[in-house]
């Protein structure tokens, strides 16, 4: 079990508890439970979240992180036009998060932080902590991640332009998160030559791997996101 504070968008300097407290008082509430799945399925992983989600909602499970790698899929948020689709007429999993259109597969690693969040309901906030634990986490591997205006998830500046190394997409019902975050560690690139990976045309990504010339797994980074996935709050 992690415990977890919350941390404010604007200058990172106001703190709150991270999660909602349950009425259920065998259901800690300011903690969350980690669960490493591996390799899976992702439409198994879809149904393994709503399942969770719906405990955490109806009070009776905590807060949970699930971490693990995806067979090569691609998968559509709500905003993803026609024209950002495969060009070689790849199946694609439509999927009820914000977004656009993503790839998932072996070698990166995929976070479903499933939590209830604290009210006033803030989502921009909480996608804002999000990228914090990641920007925090790739600093480990000699790694500058950046926010870049006007788009979500974590960017390096590399020889002057923004490459993604981490893409964010959630959904918030009844107050509580689902869906996540997607680390680029030692993954092909191949698969985003596709499609218009998050709806952004004019930039690439990139993996922990290029980035530092050394293996990155999956399994190392969820170590260090893990960490500083409680440490966050404590620090600023």
């Amino acid at each position: 079990m992690v415990g977890i504070n919350w941390l404010r968008p604007e200058g990172y300097l106001r703190l709150r508890p991270m999660y909602a407290k349950t009425s259920n008082p065998g259901v800690k509430s300011n903690q969350i439970s980690v669960e490493h799945l591996g390799l899976v399925e992702y439409k198994k992983a879809w149904e393994y979240q709503r399942e969770i989600q719906a405990g955490v909602i109806a009070g009776e499970s905590p807060n949970t992180l699930i971490l693990l790698e995806h067979h090569s899929v691609y998968t559509a948020g709500r905003r993803t036009q026609l024209d950002e689709r495969p060009i070689d007429g790849t199946p694609v999993i439509d999927v009820d998060r914000g977004g656009k259109i993503t790839w998932h597969g072996p070698g990166q690693l995929v976070g479903y932080p499933i939590m209830r969040l604290p009210e006033p309901i803030d989502v921009v906030g909480y996608v804002r902590w999000l990228e914090q634990v990641l920007i925090d986490s790739v600093a480990e591997f000699g790694v500058l991640g950046e926010r870049v205006p006007g788009r979500s998830g974590v960017w390096v500046s590399v020889d002057g332009d923004y490459e993604k190394v981490a893409a964010i997409g959630i959904r918030v019902a009844e107050k509580t998160t689902m869906h996540g975050f997607a680390l680029n560690c030692d993954n092909s690139l191949a698969p985003y030559d596709t499609i218009v990976a998050c709806g952004i045309s004019d930039a690439r990504t990139t993996t922990l791997e290029i980035l530092t010339g050394q293996k990155v797994t999956p399994a190392i980074a969820a170590e260090v996101v893990k960490r500083h996935l409680g440490e966050i709050g404590r620090n600023r």
